[in-house]
């Protein structure tokens, strides 16, 4: 390679700029062995006197002679910067960009056309050509090239580089376990759970904060889950809290495994502690570390560890503590929770609760419509009927007199863009609607629920009757309205509250005697949702009880007779509805199926002995 031919520094001025570097460094040990208070406006201080340093050196051309000074003041700087940082920032990826340059302009070469990567590169052969190639050790299979390099890295003896503020050796190791870290999740988050479980090992066994240490085991124990190895993934997340019990979202991991196995009793208990932890621990700002400037979390920043390490709000445990009582039956509990964190909404405290896509808390009405469904199970009907008044009252306003389905033209795009473009614009507005009519039928529901529980079947059917009135607005049946792509989760949700507010009202009419009535209700809830099996029973006791045995007979032949799941559903009927409608499918099932079975059983054979009976 042609060497440049440019004037190097002259011996003093190189004697006096090591010097200062030199006694530079030597404040800062000095300043580190104070504290971490003293050390932290230190690094401050030695972050300005280090880039001034720098640009007195760069006012001269590069020459070898003062290559490895500059490279260590470069170095210096850097790490100043970055410690006294979050996080490393853009700004020193040019420092870093304009140090390599300097190298190559030393050595008599040029790179400015060059990307950062092949910078890099092209230095990187420059400084570690000495290195037999022979010496080096090979890549093991499915080992990151980077890793490799840095093993290769042969850092200098410590009394060669008395002027690094932070150690070669100290900086390889970090730098290691940065690189395993990083790629281990880059791994993760591409699915490659073997490679990803090998690299976060290595890191694991890595030069980091126990800080750092916990987020790794955390990301290991996520990464065992998804290899379906629980048991392993729960010793991962304990080791996790074993070494910072600080590393909360290791424990918030911990309550999802006890649900996947089952374990509600571990998974409740798991959640309660995190709740009390978090009400005792505020998030804390990230510290300042006098004795490494340079450290693991400062280098490993990216979306997956974000979403992985998520540290949840007090409000939303306390909701999933609610939540998970409610669907194992732990009514009790589920409304002492509900209780507590509708009170944290209602003291104007929303602000705390999170509103990313990872959030665990739904709506703020659906949050009152299953707290709501809590309280009728527990026998607090008419709480519940005062929960659901505050529903209704809050969308009163929110939903257009007449809400049809979106035209065809616009129903076209599966999967519009949110908020782009008018169809997409159009479509999110219809959504809200949809949810807002939604909520407030499903609020009239449960308080006609809620009064058939209270023996008023008068005020039952007044409030299934506004149920179906609202419903009203947005045509289920009939030419044209059958629900296509978008909506159609929305849709489904909208006919089985219709479903169940005609099956609770024709109950009711059933109670009064008005058969009739009673059988219009069934018949129409056939229409929404053909061969349900509340709706069909219903039916075939409305018309026994008006005296239509074959009637009767023929529909329990034709929606009865084939078997169906332990919920009284046909299996594989449908996806799941919204938790707070749980309870209202349950009051609606049909409560003297065997009963009836038999009265229509005897009646078969009776016909089938006596046709002309």
């Amino acid at each position: 390679m042609k060497r440049r031919r440019g004037a190097a520094p002259e011996p003093g001025c190189l004697r006096v700029w090591a010097a200062e570097s030199e006694a530079l460094a030597g404040r800062w040990r000095a300043a580190r062995c104070a504290g971490p208070r003293g050390a932290e406006a230190a690094a401050r201080q030695q972050r300005g006197a280090f880039g001034e340093l720098l640009l007195r050196m760069r006012g001269l051309p590069a020459a070898l002679p003062a290559l490895p000074l500059e490279l260590t003041v470069v170095y210096n700087s850097l790490l100043f910067v970055m410690g006294t940082s979050d996080r490393v920032v853009e700004g020193e990826a040019e420092g870093i960009r304009q140090g390599l340059l300097r190298v190559l302009e030393a050595c008599g070469s040029s790179g400015q056309d060059l990307s950062t990567e092949e910078l890099w590169q092209k230095v990187l052969q420059e400084l570690l050509s000495s290195a037999e190639d022979s010496g080096r050790a090979p890549c093991s299979r499915g080992e990151n090239k980077l890793l490799a390099l840095l093993k290769a890295w042969r850092v200098p003896a410590k009394g060669a580089s008395t002027s690094l503020v932070q150690s070669a050796e100290n900086l390889k190791e970090t730098l290691c376990t940065a690189a395993a870290f990083l790629q281990g999740l880059q791994e993760l988050e591409a699915g490659n759970l073997p490679a990803a479980l090998s690299l976060l090992q290595k890191a694991a066994g890595g030069f980091c904060s126990k800080r750092v240490l916990a987020q790794i085991y955390t990301c290991l124990g996520c990464c065992a889950q998804q290899m379906g190895k629980p048991q392993t993934a729960l010793q991962h997340l304990k080791r996790a809290l074993q070494v910072d019990f600080q590393c909360l979202p290791a424990l918030s991991h911990v309550a999802a495994v006890y649900q996947e196995l089952g374990e509600t009793d571990a998974e409740l208990q798991a959640l309660g502690l995190l709740y009390e932890a978090l009400e005792k621990n505020p998030p804390s700002a990230a510290s300042f570390s006098p004795y490494f400037l340079i450290r693991t979390e400062l280098l490993v920043h990216t979306p997956i560890l974000t979403s992985l390490l998520r540290r949840r709000q007090p409000s939303e445990v306390k909701y999933l503590l609610a939540q998970r009582c409610l669907q194992e039956g732990r009514v009790a509990d589920a409304v002492e929770h509900y209780l507590d964190f509708l009170a944290v909404l209602q003291e104007g405290l929303q602000q705390q609760v999170p509103l990313d896509g990872g959030s665990a808390l739904p709506r703020i009405p659906e949050a009152f419509l299953e707290a709501a469904s809590a309280l009728e199970q527990d026998g607090r009907h008419r709480d519940a009927i005062t929960l659901c008044e505050e529903v209704i009252s809050r969308t009163t306003d929110l939903i257009p007199r007449a809400l049809l389905l979106v035209e065809e033209g616009l129903e076209q795009p599966e999967s519009p863009s949110p908020g782009t473009g008018l169809a997409g614009g159009l479509l999110s507005q219809k959504r809200e609607s949809l949810h807002c009519l939604t909520w407030r039928a499903a609020a009239y529901l449960h308080q006609g629920w809620a009064w058939v529980k209270l023996g008023e079947n008068k005020e039952a059917i007044t409030q299934f009757s506004r149920c179906l009135s609202e419903l009203l607005r947005f045509p289920l049946c009939g030419p044209g309205a059958e629900p296509r792509g978008n909506l159609l989760a929305e849709v489904e949700v909208l006919q089985k509250i219709r479903l169940l507010s005609l099956i609770g009202r024709g109950t009711q009419f059933l109670e009064l005697g008005k058969h009739k009535e009673a059988l219009l209700d069934f018949q129409y809830g056939l229409q929404v949702s053909p061969g349900d099996p509340a709706a069909a029973s219903y039916l075939v006791q409305a018309l026994w009880k008006l005296n239509r045995k074959q009637e009767a007979a023929a529909h329990w032949q034709k929606h009865l007779e084939r078997p169906t799941g332990e919920d009284g559903q046909q299996e594989g009927q449908g996806r799941p509805f919204p938790l707070y409608l749980v309870s209202c499918v349950k009051q609606a099932a049909f409560p003297q199926r065997e009963s009836l079975a038999r009265s229509i059983q005897d009646y078969l054979r009776t016909m089938s002995q006596d046709p002309f009976s």
